[in-house]
């Protein structure tokens, strides 16, 4: 399935609100990722998405849809040289590879972007699906961390995968 990286408009804001209201994507994201997933909460995010340069935070489109998205967190004081991919899918498009694809985009994305020289990820250790791709795309397992998130009344293992600028 084709697919495109490219910045977050305004014009994306009831694709963002139609993909991103979604428990099974909702459940597997830090709490700031809202659900429900309103037009308010989404104008707020496109906001905060296109005010950055270089930018950072991307739509991944499909057939003229933003369908997900995916971005880089630059990291500061002593961890400056670092940044924090982030990543999601609407649900109708998972299992395509799209992700991996996108995340191997973005890496390169950052490494020629920003002045860091390591990117990572810190999935939750009961997202499996995540943890494949980012392994897909090249990342190697760096520690896990037991019982480290609470989320949605749980406590779950947090996983730190990494890739280094070559």
């Amino acid at each position: 399935m084709d697919f495109s990286l490219r910045p977050w408009t305004i014009g994306d804001l009831d694709s963002l609100v139609k993909y991103g209201n979604n428990k099974n994507i909702e459940k597997f994201m830090m709490n700031r990722f809202p659900h429900p997933y309103t037009i308010e909460k989404g104008k707020q995010f496109i906001e905060f998405a296109t005010s950055h340069k270089p930018i950072h935070l991307f739509a991944i489109e499909i057939n003229g849809e933003a369908c997900g998205g995916i971005g880089l967190h630059p990291q500061d004081d002593i961890h400056c040289r670092n940044a924090e991919i982030g990543y999601w899918l609407g649900e109708p498009f998972w299992g395509n590879g799209i992700i991996s694809k996108a995340i191997v985009q973005i890496v390169d994305y950052g490494f020629m972007n920003f002045d860091i020289t390591r990117i990572f990820a810190r999935p939750f250790g009961t997202n499996t699906a995540s943890q494949k791709v980012l392994e897909k795309a090249g990342f190697k397992l760096e520690g896990r961390f037991e019982n480290s998130i609470y989320k949605n009344g749980e406590f779950i293992d947090e996983l730190v995968y990494s890739v280094k600028r070559k």
